[in-house]
């Protein structure tokens, strides 16, 4: 990415959350030198989310969604993991590494939906329903993993709440919109959804979705289901105006599958557009669009050449997660892990 565009993207970030990212740092051939040798020297491995700037992505080892690098990070032999994402991303990773060290080159990264449920509310709404199974999205802090009796991603949110018995009272949360599609698909009414969002997802709507299907009537569409625009997406389908087969409902995973087996000459992809970079190097003769240019995560744009630079010289910000905590969240993963089909994890 052209340096003029990644500081526009910054300036982005301190103008929607009020808060300065670490600059002043070129993402150069001589810091791609740097970042390279530091992480030799730590022993450590760099991890990127799929939502991160293009230079990111590019120096780090493994680039994916928060469950597979996750997974990258309690498998992999180094001793310390850099997280290049969210924070709830880092402490997913030390949930499943315990014994690591893990860092994250900016704690400040948060997330507006993993914020939008506490552990408060997650206790308060537990005592409204006491025989309920709670099913978390792994797009949650620590603490609510803990109150979770099973997580699940958006591409195996379908399979674990069907896992559940039929009689079960079911709390989703704490996505409204993955939460729907999965109501709509198991046509469970005993399922009750929490009312939080991505805020990034939440604002790629419908009327602009229609209005990019009709102005490329070939494209395919990739809609990640924590989207505002999902249920519109179906409904382009059910009425005709946009081909069945061309409306994929789809994980960040489930994205790079589908951008590798489609014969599409186009792409319309509603989801936050770092995943673009992504896309384009997994199927470089499709040209693929942002549904919503704008969509941009500030949180995840905080990882910045300079607070990538900063995490490896300076060893800064280590995520810490106490024992209890860790080891009931992990047991919430786990089960998810054993029903299989886990897939992305957003």
């Amino acid at each position: 990415m052209a340096a003029t565009a990644t500081a526009q993207l910054i300036d982005d970030v301190e103008r929607t959350t009020g808060l300065t990212p670490y600059g002043g740092v070129l993402a150069d051939a001589a810091w791609a030198e740097e970042v390279r040798a530091l992480a030799e020297k730590r022993g450590a491995v760099l991890l990127a989310h799929n939502y991160q700037l293009p230079e990111i992505q590019d120096i780090a080892h493994h680039t994916g969604d928060s469950l597979a690098l996750s997974r990258i990070a309690a498998e992999s032999d180094a001793d310390e993991i850099i997280f290049c994402g969210v924070h709830f991303m880092a402490e997913t990773a030390k949930i499943l590494a315990p014994h690591k060290r893990v860092l994250i080159p900016d704690q400040r990264a948060g997330c507006s939906l993993a914020d939008s449920i506490t552990a408060d509310d997650l206790r308060a709404w537990k005592a409204e329903f006491p025989d309920a199974v709670v099913v978390s999205y792994v797009n949650t802090t620590a603490e609510v993993k803990a109150l979770t009796d099973i997580c699940c991603t958006s591409s195996n949110a379908v399979d674990v709440v069907a896992s559940i018995p039929a009689d079960k009272t079911v709390l989703f949360n704490p996505d409204q919109f993955l939460g729907a599609h999965v109501k709509r698909i198991t046509g469970r009414d005993n399922l009750h959804i929490w009312a939080g969002e991505c805020h990034v997802h939440a604002g790629i709507n419908g009327p602009e979705l229609a209005a990019k299907a009709e102005q490329n009537p070939d494209a395919d569409l990739f809609i990640h289901p924590e989207c505002g625009c999902a249920t519109s997406a179906l409904y382009l389908a059910g009425t005709g105006a946009v081909p069945k087969d061309q409306v994929k409902i789809l994980s960040t995973g489930g994205m790079i599958d589908a951008a590798r087996a489609t014969n599409a000459k186009s792409v319309l992809v509603a989801t936050e557009i770092g995943m673009l970079h992504q896309l384009r190097a997994a199927a470089p003769d499709i040209d693929f669009r942002a549904v919503n240019e704008r969509a941009s995560c500030p949180y995840m744009k905080m990882i910045t050449p300079a607070a990538l630079l900063r995490c490896l010289r300076e060893g800064k910000d280590e995520v810490f997660v106490d024992e209890e905590t860790a080891a009931k969240g992990r047991a919430s993963v786990q089960r998810m892990i054993e029903i299989g089909n886990s897939g992305g994890g957003e």
